[in-house]
């Protein structure tokens, strides 16, 4: 079942369920779930790996970071690829997990979005990666609403998540051995 509004406020209230989320999302939301905004955009260098009992993921160079005093916009070009990383930072309890998708305006110019699902006991930001597949640029202004996270209930006995990317860690720093 996807949790309403209503509920998503009781959450947040009560438990935190997203910190620092817009007054728009705290006021005046639209659908079913809340939409998180643009604060960091990185650039990979170098190459990543994923082995049997290993992994390495290439390091990150920062672009752009969202400043509330000031509007700052980057242009996306055709064929570039970057992580970014919301403003608002997630605390999910074991009963619920969140789907991320992008916000229309992202596909219909052009822009691919993936994310990963947030899992009961995630806590941290997250880091959907966004790729200009379109023909033209387009200019992202940082703070902006990008994608909209989903909340489900689910049933029945859940682990929390324990990997590598709790508190909203971007990269391994190197090679470490995968739990």
């Amino acid at each position: 079942m996807i949790l309403g509004i209503s509920e998503l406020h009781r959450l947040v209230k009560e438990a935190k369920l997203v910190e620092d989320l817009s007054e728009r999302e705290l006021n005046n939301p639209e659908g079913a779930g809340f939409d998180l905004r643009l604060g960091k955009l990185f650039k990979l260098k170098g190459e990543g790996f994923l082995g049997v009992l290993e992994r390495s993921t290439p390091e990150v160079e920062l672009v752009a970071k969202y400043d509330p005093e000031n509007t700052i916009s980057v242009t996306i070009k055709p064929g570039e690829y970057f992580l970014t990383e919301t403003i608002e930072k997630f605390n999910m309890p074991l009963n619920l997990l969140s789907i991320v998708k992008p916000r229309t305006t992202l596909h219909r110019s052009g822009i691919i979005t993936r994310v990963s699902v947030v899992d009961p006991g995630y806590s941290g930001t997250v880091h959907p990666a966004i790729y200009n597949a379109g023909g033209v640029d387009v200019k992202l202004e940082m703070g902006a609403r990008y994608v909209n996270a989903m909340f489900f209930e689910v049933k029945g006995e859940t682990k929390a998540y324990r990997g590598q990317w709790q508190g909203g860690r971007l990269t391994t720093n190197g090679k470490e051995i995968q739990i």
